[in-house]
């Protein structure tokens, strides 16, 4: 089985966009340029570090900026659901949030649960809920500095946590949800390597909480 992973985000680096699509604030959409915030790149090389064999195309919505639209992430999302099946991505992983729960998208992430698309999302581990990780259909991904790079945790009925490249962990630089959606996509990925066929949302989340270590939020002192 191939495993094939959309990366909605900030693009990749050159070597690594090609068939890639830009999704822009007016609507239009053009072929994808090279990452210009690096975000997007280093959520790829998490996800190819967690599963090499995975192939990675990449949608575009931010730009110079990490200022994206429900409708931008919207467009992304159908054109990788709308590819035929040969070619369409097994899940899609969004590092990204979004403040408001918006009918495009809302409809978007709908659609690609029809098509059995598995959609991981970036989710705080507390706070307020954002979107698409709020919708019934996604997983949420979140950073848990108990987890070391092998390891996951069950947060919520659809929220697990990842390696997260945290300070507890001696990471330094990018940190926290965004890069632990995408080691939750790994994770997940690699569940589907080892299944080697299409899964149903509530046999991922039984597989993945199969795989947890912990349980339950972090607990935090001092």
């Amino acid at each position: 089985m191939t495993v094939r992973i959309g990366v909605i985000d900030s693009g990749g680096p050159l070597m690594d966009v090609e068939g890639s699509l830009a999704f822009l604030p007016d609507g239009r959409v053009e072929a994808c340029v090279p990452d210009r915030l690096g975000h997007g790149t280093i959520v790829a090389k998490v996800i190819r570090q967690s599963c090499p064999q995975a192939i990675i195309t990449h949608a575009q919505v931010f730009q110079e900026r990490p200022v994206t639209t429900a409708a931008q992430v919207a467009m992304a999302l159908d054109w990788f659901v709308s590819q035929p099946a040969s070619h369409r991505v097994d899940i899609v992983c969004m590092s990204l949030g979004l403040a408001a729960d918006r009918a495009p998208l809302r409809e978007a992430v709908y659609n690609a649960g029809a098509d059995k698309v598995l959609v991981v999302a970036a989710s705080p581990a507390r706070g307020s809920t954002c979107y698409p990780a709020g919708y019934e259909s996604v997983i949420g991904g979140t950073g848990d500095a108990r987890c070391k790079w092998e390891q996951l945790s069950r947060l919520g009925p659809r929220l697990f946590g990842a390696w997260s490249n945290s300070p507890e962990q001696a990471g330094e630089g990018m940190a926290g949800a965004s890069l632990g959606a995408a080691r939750v996509a790994g994770h997940l990925a690699n569940i589907l390597l080892r299944e080697g066929r299409a899964l149903a949302f509530q046999e991922v989340l039984s597989l993945m909480g199969e795989c947890c270590e912990y349980f339950g939020p972090e607990r935090r002192t001092g």
